[in-house]
């Protein structure tokens, strides 16, 4: 499990989320499109597979999260302590490895985004998972499933491979996902060479709705990225940064 390197996502324009009023004792039924917090369900506009749900995956019985500071919380008093969400890609390609490699590790998050977009959440959010040192208490956790970045094209050429409509993932087998751009995305980091491929439109998609579900719910989630100073965010796409094809 990495950090994001936020250079890598192009600019994600947050929409709003919205709900319909109920009337008290109303029996609802789940659409597949809601995430939990503190026990309640939100709309996020795509598609969750919650622990509970077939084919879901739980971080519950690894017992690998925690309380947030002042246990159990429903959602008005954890507004103001969930005030950032952090991304990772996974390194391991795809929701179902990331979720094998975090048990193992013992570490947790609350989403996991698939190749095709579908976002797992294993946690409730009133709940603290392991995925970012000291800033757990007030985060919240997404891995997105990409093979990630590496000094060398070998580990990539493995993952990717290329028909007639350009660029495709290769692993796993059977799997019809492409990344956003088609060319390999390059970098500079921390003074060496990087290669990685694009996350996938669907997953860019999701994510862009789960992230406004978010800072919808918790209102100190700020909607912008990490910036460089005070009031400069950071280039989507700096000039030190170009692809090959």
């Amino acid at each position: 499990m990495r950090l994001l390197p936020i250079l890598a996502l192009p600019t994600l324009i947050l929409t709003a989320c919205t709900s319909a009023r109920h009337a008290p004792g109303e029996r609802l039924d789940r659409q597949g499109k809601e995430i939990m917090v503190g026990g309640q369900l939100f709309r996020a506009g795509t598609k969750i597979v919650l622990w509970t749900d077939p084919g879901g995956y739980s971080a519950y019985g690894s017992g690998h999260f925690e309380q947030r500071p002042g246990g159990p919380q429903d959602r008005g008093a954890l507004r103001p302590i969930v005030t950032q969400v952090i991304l990772h890609y996974d390194v391991a390609g795809t929701s179902k490895r990331c979720f094998e490699v975090l048990e193992k590790r013992r570490l947790s998050a609350h989403f996991l985004l698939d190749l095709d977009g579908t976002v797992y959440q294993t946690l409730d959010l009133k709940e603290r998972a392991w995925h970012a040192g000291k800033a757990n208490d007030r985060s919240v956790g997404i891995e997105i499933a990409n093979i990630g970045a590496y000094p060398d094209m070998s580990v990539l050429d493995e993952w990717y491979t290329r028909d007639a409509s350009g660029t495709r993932v290769a692993l796993p087998k059977g799997v019809d996902a492409r990344p956003a751009r088609d060319a390999v995305v390059v970098g500079k980091i921390h003074g060496g060479t990087l290669y990685q491929y694009d996350f996938t439109n669907a997953q860019y998609e999701a994510l862009g709705k789960l992230l406004a579900a978010l800072t919808r719910v918790f209102p100190n989630i700020p909607p912008t990225g990490p910036s460089s100073g005070p009031s400069w965010p950071i280039p989507t796409a700096p000039v030190s940064w170009r692809t090959i094809t």
